[in-house]
């Protein structure tokens, strides 16, 4: 065999062993994982009620995990520092995150640094919110078809709020009155506060928000006219779903889950959903959603991955429609 021959087939060995070493650490790693703590990025302020949340149930998991999950706080941006960072990290399970459906949105409305559906590995959906429909206490308006007829009449006269433009409360509103053909005049607002506020004291005619709108209600000071859940809410039984009034994909409960970064073996994966899916279901950790008002929505990895991309195309396709998409849907629409 010649010389040139002789250390081609050398050099083709090395890079098969080279290339070979990686994936045999990964698989050793991943059959003593966990080994050491792991880190939760939650994208909130600490004491939120996220927050809180995530909290009990990172304790909860540790029995299941062996292992203790450090929470780190990084808040900003509405949510979305949690996918830079999320993307940077280490394929190896020792990096997740809570994964708010603001980071799948966000990418579709601006130009970023990360793809949701490509660079991060869902682990579990965890829960959602209620979202309502609201009106002043002393409103004319007892039911949406109320509302709604009198929109049609006075187009461009409704005044509505939301919690800011692109937010949950605004695509919940803005699907149904676009079905409707209705044009309306959007008050985006930068919290439950304020806007909250300004139905109370009648300077927007109506509004839409998440759960925060609980004690304005129980002080009598406005009406829930109706919900964007999948089912009536036991707190307000007597209040209907958007469904159940005629719009069966108006269903917005702004879900989130937890997730690691894309290339995470998927043995790892199977054990953070094992360890968290217990957790999630723990009667302590249940107190806790019920006492912030979340609802549980979960979903197992196979289901939260098929979830998220119908949630990306459904809300494409809205975007689209109300001129906020800022690239080209990264699934199918149709």
């Amino acid at each position: 065999m010649n010389t040139g021959r002789r250390q081609w087939l050398r050099g083709a060995a090395a890079a098969s062993l080279a290339a070979a070493v990686p994936l045999a650490a990964r698989a050793q790693g991943s059959a003593h994982w966990p080994a050491k703590p792991l880190q939760l990025i939650v994208p909130w302020p600490a004491g939120g009620a996220t927050d809180l949340t995530l909290r009990v149930l990172c304790e909860e998991a540790k029995p299941f995990l062996g292992e203790t999950i450090v929470i780190i706080n990084k808040p900003g941006a509405a949510g979305t520092q949690v996918a830079n960072l999320l993307k940077q990290a280490e394929p190896d399970g020792y990096t997740i995150g809570q994964m708010p459906i603001t980071v799948y949105r966000y990418a579709l409305m601006n130009k970023v640094a990360w793809s949701p559906l490509k660079d991060f590995s869902p682990i579990l959906q965890v829960a959602g919110t209620t979202f309502g429909l609201l009106v002043p206490a002393d409103s004319a308006w007892k039911t949406f078809g109320d509302m709604l007829q009198w929109a049609k009449a006075h187009q461009g006269e409704l005044l509505l709020g939301s919690t800011g433009i692109g937010t949950t409360a605004h695509l919940a509103m803005e699907e149904i009155l676009l079905q409707n053909q209705i044009k309306y005049v959007h008050v985006p607002y930068k919290g439950t506060t304020d806007q909250m506020l300004a139905i109370a004291t009648r300077q927007i005619m109506a509004g839409v928000n998440s759960t925060g709108f609980t004690p304005w209600l129980e002080q009598g000071k406005m009406r829930l006219l109706a919900v964007f859940s999948a089912a009536r809410n036991p707190r307000w039984p007597e209040v209907p779903t958007m469904r159940e009034l005629g719009y069966p994909n108006a269903v917005y409960t702004s879900p989130w889950g937890i997730a690691a970064p894309a290339g995470t073996p998927p043995e790892i994966i199977q054990k953070l959903q094992s360890a968290l899916a217990r957790a999630v279901h723990t009667p302590r950790h249940l107190q806790e959603l019920a006492r912030f008002e979340q609802d549980l929505e979960y979903l197992d990895t196979a289901d939260y991955a098929k979830a998220l991309r119908a949630s990306v195309a459904h809300e494409c396709k809205l975007l689209d429609r109300m001129h906020l998409l800022s690239q080209t849907c990264p699934v199918p629409t149709t």
